[in-house]
């Protein structure tokens, strides 16, 4: 199916207050398919252009186009886009990759320049996003998933590096600091963020390496951190700082079980099954707070997993099949009806 997406941002003051409007029409333009507009905080004209984009190209996804033409009447994210200018704004440069992803999607996608009062529609909406407009849904009816209303956009993310993540050992409840790559990470990480905008809070596990990679994001996105104890790692008892093999050995039956029910608690420990309790109770209390906003959480492997889990409503066997890699980004909604849906899992472009 061939889509034509229309996009545009704004920003008022540059930086200042600013927002994104995107919408998709049928090949001929003789029908509107989706609208997105979103209000993103305090940004730049050129990253609420690129986010417009953005926007328009996941709701093309969202309709399963296949072949996709996109206008626009920023000069700058034409060009770049059709590579024919470099990205050379750290900034953009994040978003340029993120955008390039998207389209890779597709068949095939082009880009057009169109002067603004051509633009019309994208740009009423991107002036609705900085009047403080809600982010929309789909113009005619819920989506594929049924869920209605706004969701709890939830943004997770995994600590960066540390000593005991080199080493591959069990890291749960023992407190060890980001390395310097680590921290490296958290600084991509939060620089991505930072770009992206749009982040009402900053959620942290109590544990030292997330909460040296949030107080990066949070102040990329100008924002404090606030600690939420149900984000913390599984307390993997006796097994701490242990390597897989250790483990193994000192109790080869144990452990073998332990990997294959939720329930069994290592020496000392904590059950994933318990870990799942207290992040569930995480989750409602982050949809309770900040429900129809974007949050960003920092936190650990299993409690990740465990939120896309939860969002999925699947079984645990998502907890030993899925991988995410450090400093890695995953984003879960959660809809006020009880519905949720996995936009991203283990996204690493900006590292």
């Amino acid at each position: 199916m061939k889509v034509v997406v229309e996009a545009d941002g704004g920003s008022r003051g540059n930086p200042g207050p600013a927002g994104y409007g995107a919408v998709v029409f049928n090949a001929d333009r003789s029908a509107v398919l989706a609208e997105r507009r979103q209000s993103i905080g305090r940004a730049t004209n050129n990253v609420a252009e690129y986010r417009g984009l953005i926007a328009g190209l996941e709701a093309a996804a969202e309709l399963d186009a296949t072949e996709v033409v996109v206008f626009m009447d920023s000069k700058l994210v034409v060009e770049q886009m059709s590579g024919r200018w470099r990205v050379k704004h750290p900034d953009l440069l994040e978003l340029n990759r993120e955008a390039s992803q998207l389209a890779r999607r597709f068949d095939s996608v082009e880009y057009g320049w169109i002067p603004r009062e051509q633009n019309s529609h994208a740009d009423r909406l991107a002036n609705e996003a900085m009047d403080g407009a809600a982010e929309p849904v789909p113009t005619s009816s819920p989506g594929w998933s049924g869920a209605r209303g706004e969701p709890t956009r939830v943004l997770l993310l995994r600590h960066g590096q540390t000593e005991l993540s080199v080493e591959r050992r069990y890291s749960g409840r023992g407190n060890p600091p980001l390395t310097e790559l680590g921290r490296t990470q958290a600084d991509a990480a939060a620089r991505y963020l930072g770009a992206q905008g749009g982040v009402t809070a900053v959620l942290s596990s109590p544990l030292q390496r997330a909460q040296e990679t949030a107080a990066a994001a949070a102040k990329a996105l100008d924002l404090d951190v606030t600690v939420d104890e149900g984000l913390i790692e599984t307390d993997f008892g006796a097994w701490e700082g242990l390597t897989f093999n250790e483990a193994a050995q000192q109790d080869p039956e144990l452990h073998g079980r332990w990997l294959r029910d939720t329930s069994i608690t290592p020496p000392g420990g904590e059950s994933f099954d318990a870990v799942a309790d207290r992040v569930r109770d995480a989750r409602n209390r982050i949809i309770a707070e900040y429900a129809g906003s974007t949050v960003l959480v920092v936190s650990h492997v299993t409690p990740i997993k465990t939120m896309l889990r939860l969002a999925l409503d699947g079984g645990a066997g998502i907890l030993y099949r899925l991988h995410l890699d450090l400093a890695s980004l995953s984003i879960a909604e959660f809809y006020p009806d009880g519905l949720a849906s996995v936009r991203l899992v283990n996204q690493t472009s900006y590292l």
